[in-house]
């Protein structure tokens, strides 16, 4: 019946304050389910690119997991560094093209600090083979100079020229600071969206010069060697915590990792970045459907709530239904129209919902990428939150078939026998 749709918008607009609340709910659930399936995406996203180009990571004999976390995100404690010799045999190897060795275990006010040399600049990628660049500044050449990631500067509002102290030990509470050897500020990085971002960058010669009247984690008691007399001693680095491999051919990659793996001087690992970060997700997988099934149930009780609704509104649109009838409409005209609206509402709940979780990815999105390097996507559409949304689309369908059904009972027995 052509004058049905209208109609049911009037009916609609009487109830609009219930239909609202209905519709509020529904538009919360559907942002939550996609909100936690883009957030899952980006943070694996985040992950994926907080390295790119590096064919092999190479540190002390552990889980190729463990050595992924230390020494390309910074969490967790390596459980041994290698020797520098190893560095210097591994940049000799002839598949090799660059080498970056990281240093880890200092701190600053709970940033990471990494020790490094000039080809952390010339050869590291994020993203989609992004090289660092700088929003102010310069690489390091100086002994004690720093260079600082965006979120460090932002967050302590530095800038070039400041003069910051490292703590020995990492993390919020570092242990001892090494506050006779100052560093100066002479760059910062743009941002990147990785640990990059909250790193401070030296040397690894500074590594070796503020540690040299320390022993053993601890300094050494009575001995203290100022600033300007550290240059006398030989800088040149002991031993770094993990090595970043760039190689001539990617064909060559699992040869040079066996290589590694045999290595006889002492015991290495060499991991592939891209297969630990799928051992990551792996093990991450059942806390991810957990998430997206409690985000399911909320749908699921917003789409009951929607049924609720309108089972409750029946009785009070009875009369209505029977007026239906009486000027035409048929029983599978009631069930058509009782479906439409649960349809309908389904519909425009998700669509508020979409709109919903892009205002909240465009206003928490600096948030969320400053404190844990997830970048939202205020809009999106790919093939995952489509099949989401088609699956919330067609519960809210199959939920308007018991309204409409118990619809249908009434009309037949309220109704009047239509004339045809």
């Amino acid at each position: 019946m052509s004058y049905l749709p209208a109609l049911a918008l009037k009916s609609a607009w009487n109830r609009r304050y219930t239909l609202g609340l209905t519709l509020l709910a529904i538009a919360l659930s559907v942002a939550m389910l996609l909100g936690i399936e883009r957030l899952r995406q980006d943070a694996r996203a985040g992950f994926a690119q907080a390295v790119s180009g590096t064919d092999l990571v190479v540190g002390a004999r552990t889980s190729p997991l463990q050595l992924m976390l230390y020494g390309v995100f910074r969490m967790g404690e390596p459980t041994a560094n290698i020797a520098w010799s190893s560095v210097e045999h591994l940049a000799q190897h002839p598949a090799v093209a660059w080498v970056i060795p990281i240093s880890l275990g200092d701190s600053h006010r709970g940033f990471s600090v990494v020790g490094s040399n000039a080809a952390y600049f010339s050869h590291f990628r994020y993203g989609d083979a992004q090289p660092l660049s700088f929003r102010t500044g310069r690489p390091f050449t100086a002994l004690f100079d720093a260079v600082i990631g965006a979120e460090v500067a932002e967050r302590l509002n530095y800038r070039l020229g400041q003069r910051i102290t490292l703590n020995h030990g990492s993390g919020e509470i570092a242990l001892a600071e090494h506050a006779d050897k100052p560093f100066s500020i002479v760059g910062i990085l743009a941002r990147t969206g990785t640990p990059v971002d909250r790193s401070v960058h030296v040397s690894l010669e500074a590594i070796e010069a503020i540690h040299l009247d320390w022993q053993g984690g601890a300094a050494m008691p009575g001995l203290s060697i100022p600033a300007e007399h550290v240059a006398k001693f030989d800088l040149r680095p002991k031993e770094v915590t993990a090595v970043l491999l760039g190689l001539k051919s990617r064909a060559a990659v699992f040869a040079v990792q066996r290589q590694v793996a045999g290595f006889r001087d002492e015991a290495l690992t060499a991991v592939l970045p891209g297969v630990a970060l799928a051992q990551l997700w792996d093990m991450l997988a059942t806390g991810e459907r957990a998430l997206l099934a409690i985000s399911a149930l909320v749908v699921a009780v917003g789409l009951a709530g929607m049924v609720a609704v309108v089972l409750a509104g029946l009785n009070e649109r009875r009369r209505e239904l029977a007026i239906l009838r009486s000027v035409g409409a048929r029983p599978r005209d009631i069930v058509a129209l009782l479906t439409l609206e649960g349809l309908t509402l389904t519909g425009i709940g998700a669509l508020l919902g979409v709109a919903l979780l892009a205002a909240l990815a465009w206003t928490l999105g600096p948030w969320l990428q400053a404190e844990y390097g997830i970048a939202p996507r205020p809009f999106s559409a790919d093939l995952e939150e489509l099949k989401l949304l088609g699956v919330v689309l067609g519960v809210g369908l199959a939920s308007s078939l018991l309204p409409a059904w118990r619809a249908y009972r009434l009309s037949l027995a309220d109704g009047l026998t239509p004339r045809i």
